[in-house]
C-alpha cells in the first residue's frame, strides 16, 4: 500500500534533482577549479594523518567532478554498493605491483572487486558527489540512500563527510530532509571548503 503522505516530498525531490542535475551540468567548466580546491583541502588533511588512513573518493559518473587523481597524493578508497542499499569502502590500490582490478558493483559502478571492508577509523574523510547541498549540510543525492544508510551507523558519523559540487548548487533555501538524512560536515566547491554555521573544521 502506497503511503500518500510521502508523495509530495518525493515529487519535490524529483523536481529538485532534475533542476540541480541540469545546473551542475552547466557548471562543468568549473570542475577543474573544484578538483584543485579538493586537492588543496585533502592535502592539508593528509599531512597530519598516519599512513594507514585513507581518503574516501568515488568513481565519477557523468557530470561529476573527477577526483581520481587524488590517488597520487595518498591512499584512497572507493565505495562498493551491493545494489540493495548497502555500501562499504575498500582500498583502491593503484601502484604497479598491487594494482587492483575494478569491476561493476551492484549499481554498475567500477569498484574494487576484492579486498576487505574498511573500518570507519581507517578513513580520514569521505568525499561524496552531490546534486545540491543546503547551508545546514543537507545533501541532495540521486535517491538511492546509500550514503545515508552508511552514515546512520554511529562509527561512520565520526568520519568527516564533504559534498563535492559547484557553488551554484549550494542553496540558501533548505532542502527537503527525511528522518534518515544525516547532514554532511561541509562541502567543497570552486570557492573552497565550506561548512554549516556553528560547526568547526575536523
Amino acid at each position: 500500500m502506497r503511503d500518500e503522505g510521502l508523495v509530495p516530498a518525493i515529487t519535490t525531490k524529483q523536481k529538485l534533482r532534475r533542476h540541480f542535475r541540469q545546473l551542475r551540468s552547466e557548471q562543468s567548466c568549473l570542475f577543474p577549479a573544484i578538483r584543485a580546491a579538493v586537492e588543496a583541502d585533502t592535502e592539508a588533511v593528509h599531512r597530519p594523518l598516519s599512513s594507514d588512513q585513507m581518503i574516501g573518493i568515488y568513481w565519477p559518473l557523468a557530470d561529476e567532478v573527477d577526483l581520481r587523481a587524488l590517488r597520487q597524493q595518498g591512499p584512497v578508497a572507493l565505495p562498493v554498493a551491493d545494489g540493495q542499499g548497502g555500501l562499504v569502502y575498500r582500498h583502491w590500490a593503484v601502484d604497479s605491483a598491487n594494482a587492483q582490478i575494478l569491476k561493476p558493483d551492484g549499481c554498475g559502478i567500477p569498484a574494487p572487486a576484492e579486498g576487505r571492508t574498511l573500518r570507519p577509523e581507517e578513513l580520514a574523510c569521505l568525499l561524496v558527489p552531490a546534486l545540491a547541498i543546503d547551508r545546514q549540510g543537507v545533501r541532495l543525492g540521486y535517491g538511492g540512500g546509500y550514503y545515508d544508510r552508511l552514515r546512520q551507523q554511529t562509527p561512520w558519523r565520526a568520519v568527516r563527510a564533504l559534498a563535492v559540487l559547484p557553488s551554484a548548487c549550494i542553496t540558501d533555501t533548505p532542502l527537503p530532509r527525511d528522518p534518515w538524512d544525516i547532514p554532511f560536515d561541509g562541502w567543497i566547491s570552486e570557492q573552497g571548503p565550506g561548512r554549516p554555521p556553528g560547526t568547526t573544521a575536523s
